[in-house]
Parts: structure tokens; C-alpha cells; sequence
């Protein structure tokens, strides 16, 4: 009865294909990229909190996406690199481990759209509301926006995973790197409609509200900028909304090759490598385009690195 139980309650996962001439350069460099992705974007963090002059809602908000990042990060790469070291074996994982490991992919997905959501309504208070934003963007409203983004994130993959988990199962095998709600419930032999029906409507309610909110924002902030003749407010513009485009815009074009190659399981190789890039490689992007293309946030880098060069010289 033990081993029965034991054989229902652990799953199959698939393997990642890499050769072994490119085994230590593929482990190298996505460890490199996570080394990275942690330095960065909880450096950042950390450089928000401890410089006054930073804190202020645009520079608060953008912690939502650096943490988000970390989040999302640490759910997939640690999971890859084991992958990798253990290529040649088969992989094993508890049925309860790939519920939370599907929740928690699917909380940073929708996290990371939510949480832009916020950040371009934040630019969009700032530019065409600029007297009254202080007013608006109130260190209570800016706990609001991020309770908001988090939370609604939280419920709705509550309930996608929660339809998955209530059906019996009668596979074992994860057609995939790391489990998420798509594979977890192929499980079942059961009907799936439910779950079709929600997953179709959580993803035109996330994407829809995420697009049309973005777009609309940044299509008034366009018309003021073109009805303003004030050059260092149309500069500033470009330069702060230019950053949120380019991350926007990749997350848009990666997930949407993640849900297209689901679809196609010939693809399979494909998809594994869009989702490590789209979990992986974009949350180090994020802190380099974002982060760094910030006047504020790129002088008090480089002021921190020579106060460090300065304490160096002193020292020897």
C-alpha cells in the first residue's frame, strides 16, 4: 500500500535535451545569468530603501517588478540547473511540490503583467497629471497599488490551479521542464472543459485588462506630449516610458511564444527553451533596461561604486 502511494503522489518530469559538449557552458551561464538576476535586482531593491532621495512611487513601484523577477527566477533557474546535472536520469517530483511549483510560476507570469499595469499608471499620473501628483501618489496609494496587483494576481491563479488540483489523476508523466497548470491538469482523464473554459477566460481577462490599460495610457501620454511644447518634459517622458515599453513588449512576445508552442507538442524542445528564456533571461533584462536606464537609480550606482574605489585606495 506504501509503495502504491508512494508511485501515485510522485510525478515524471521531462529532461532538458543537451548535448555534453554543451552541458558546462549551458550550467555555466545560467548560473552566471541567476547570479546576476539576484545581484541586481535585490541590489536594486536594497538601493531604493536606503536612499531617501529614491523614494518616491515610481522608483517604489519598480521593487514590485525587481522582486517579482527574484521570485519568478529562483521558482525556475535552481530547478533547470539540477535539471542539467542530472540529465541522464529521470526526474522525479511530489504531487504537492508541482501544485506550488505551478502556482508560483503562474503567480510571477501574472504578477509581472499586473505589476506593469501599476507602474504605467504611475507614468501616466506623473505626465499628464503632474501638478496633482503628489496628491494622487500618496505612499498609501502606492501600498494600495501593490496590494491590488499582487492580490488579484493571487486569486485568479488560486482558482486556476484550484480547478486543476480538485481532478483525480490517471498519468504520471510531466510533459515538461517544470510543472505548470497546463500540464497538471493532462494528468486527469476526466473532463478538462472547466479548466479550458477558465483558462481561457483568466487569459483574456489578464492580457485583455493588461493591453487595453497599457495602451490606453500610453496613447494619452502621447497626446499630451504632443500638445506640450515643454522639451524637458517630453524627453523625460520618452526616456521613462521607452524603458516600460521594451520590458512590456518582451514579456508580451515571450509569453505569447510559450502559449503558441503549447500547442504544438513537436515543438516541445522549442517551448522548453522559450520558457527558460521567458522565466530566466527577461528578469535580468528587466534591471538593464529599466533600472539602469534611470538617471536617478544609474548616478547612485555609480556613485556607490566610488564610494567602494575610494574606500579601496584608502585601504591599501
Amino acid at each position: 500500500m506504501g509503495n502504491q502511494t508512494f508511485t501515485e503522489d510522485v510525478l515524471i518530469l521531462e529532461r532538458l535535451k543537451v548535448t555534453s559538449q554543451s552541458f558546462t557552458p549551458a550550467f555555466i551561464l545560467l548560473l552566471l545569468v541567476y547570479i546576476f538576476i539576484m545581484v541586481s535586482n535585490l541590489g536594486l531593491v536594497v538601493l531604493v530603501f536606503r536612499s531617501r532621495s529614491l523614494h518616491q512611487p515610481m522608483y517604489l513601484l519598480l521593487c514590485n517588478l525587481s522582486i517579482n523577477d527574484v521570485f519568478g527566477a529562483t521558482i525556475i533557474t535552481p530547478h533547470v540547473l539540477k535539471d542539467l546535472l542530472l540529465s541522464n536520469s529521470e526526474r522525479h517530483i511530489h504531487y504537492v511540490d508541482c501544485v506550488a511549483q505551478t502556482f508560483c510560476v503562474h503567480l510571477h507570469a501574472s504578477a509581472s503583467h499586473t505589476v506593469l499595469m501599476i507602474m504605467a499608471f504611475d507614468r501616466y499620473a506623473a505626465i499628464c497629471s503632474p501638478l496633482r501628483y503628489a496628491a494622487i501618489m500618496t505612499g498609501r496609494m502606492v501600498v494600495r497599488l501593490s496590494a491590488a496587483a499582487w492580490g488579484t494576481a493571487f486569486v485568479l491563479v488560486a482558482i486556476l490551479v484550484g480547478l486543476s488540483v480538485r481532478l483525480s489523476r490517471c498519468r504520471r508523466v510531466i510533459p515538461n521542464l517544470f510543472c505548470d497548470n497546463a500540464s497538471l491538469f493532462k494528468l486527469s482523464c476526466e473532463s478538462v472543459l472547466i479548466n479550458h473554459v477558465y483558462g481561457l477566460g483568466y487569459t483574456v481577462v489578464l492580457l485583455g485588462s493588461s493591453i487595453g490599460s497599457v495602451t490606453l495610457t500610453y496613447l494619452k501620454i502621447a497626446e499630451v506630449c504632443v500638445r506640450s511644447r515643454n522639451k524637458a518634459l517630453n524627453s523625460k517622458a520618452l526616456q521613462t516610458c521607452a524603458s516600460h515599453l521594451a520590458v512590456y513588449v518582451i514579456l508580451l512576445v515571450s509569453g505569447f511564444i510559450i502559449v503558441v508552442l503549447h500547442r504544438f507538442p513537436q515543438l516541445s524542445d522549442h517551448r522548453k527553451v522559450a520558457a527558460i528564456v521567458g522565466h530566466v533571461v527577461l528578469p535580468s533584462l528587466n534591471t538593464v533596461i529599466y533600472g539602469l536606464q534611470v538617471k536617478e537609480v544609474r548616478q547612485r550606482i555609480t556613485a556607490a561604486f566610488s564610494n567602494n574605489k575610494v574606500a579601496l585606495t584608502d585601504v591599501k
